[in-house]
């Protein structure tokens, strides 16, 4: 029997986060969400406004005995630069914060603990603002954004933004992708 966890994760456009984790074995499905914000039913629009406080995150379920939290955290920290505040390359505002929503202390305690480690490694030459906080007002984010760089491969930031940073992704993580 499969142990099913589920994790939620921000670290700048959804859509390539959603569309890396997808492809990992181990991850039963990766949807695009927002999260940690004080309107009830964001929508897109606002979101990006800036006007909800939420974050675009990627709510990741998986089977922790085929991947752990831990490398769910390290593929996160892969995917993005983590000492961005409010912002990943081009995509600027709060929307785009590298956050991790956790969903219990064990959670809380292993992005603590990794956050602590990159850290005295000096992984990155800028401090780690990453938040942690616990999971609050989460929700999917509209149908049209969910498998988005899949469904649409013409779309210009996708095929200049997202392309590039996928491909580098897979060869990366080639031994964590699925098989089929």
């Amino acid at each position: 029997m499969a142990n099913i966890q589920t994790a939620t994760v921000g670290g700048g456009c959804f859509w390539c986060i959603e569309s890396a984790f997808n492809k990992i074995e181990g991850v039963i499905k990766a949807t695009s969400g927002y999260a940690g914000g004080q309107t009830g039913d964001p929508s897109y629009e606002a979101v990006c406004k800036g006007d909800t406080g939420h974050v675009e995150v990627v709510k990741v379920e998986f089977d922790a005995d085929t991947i752990s939290y831990r490398e769910i955290l390290e593929i996160l920290f892969a995917l993005h630069d983590p000492t961005q505040l409010n912002r990943q390359g081009n995509d600027v505002g709060t929307q785009y914060r590298s956050a991790v929503f956790y969903h219990n202390d064990e959670q809380k305690a292993q992005a603590e603990q990794i956050i602590s480690e990159m850290t005295k490694d000096e992984v990155w030459p800028d401090p780690i603002v990453t938040e942690i906080t616990a999971l609050n007002n989460y929700h999917d984010a509209e149908e049209y954004h969910q498998d988005y760089f899949t469904n649409n491969p013409q779309n210009q930031y996708c095929a200049m933004v997202l392309a590039p940073k996928l491909a580098k992704f897979k060869k990366t993580f080639a031994s964590r992708l699925r098989k089929d």
